[in-house]
């Protein structure tokens, strides 16, 4: 059963860009101002990240 811990998103308004980050569980949330060039390179960085962790071995938990 999948649980949803935090959710993410990036609201426009007037032409300035915010990154919005719920914590689900808690109902609380955190936001900050980000660059419009932030928000077109979030694609590259998400697919940088994906093919960073799958090329790290999972740690085994002791």
């Amino acid at each position: 059963m999948e649980t949803l811990l935090r959710a993410a998103g990036i609201v426009e308004e007037d032409g300035t860009y915010e990154l919005v980050v719920q914590d689900v569980r808690r109902d609380t949330g955190q936001s900050t101002p980000v660059p419009k060039s932030m928000v077109d390179k979030l694609p590259t960085f998400l697919s940088a990240l994906s093919a960073k962790l799958a090329a790290t071995p999972a740690r085994s938990r002791r």
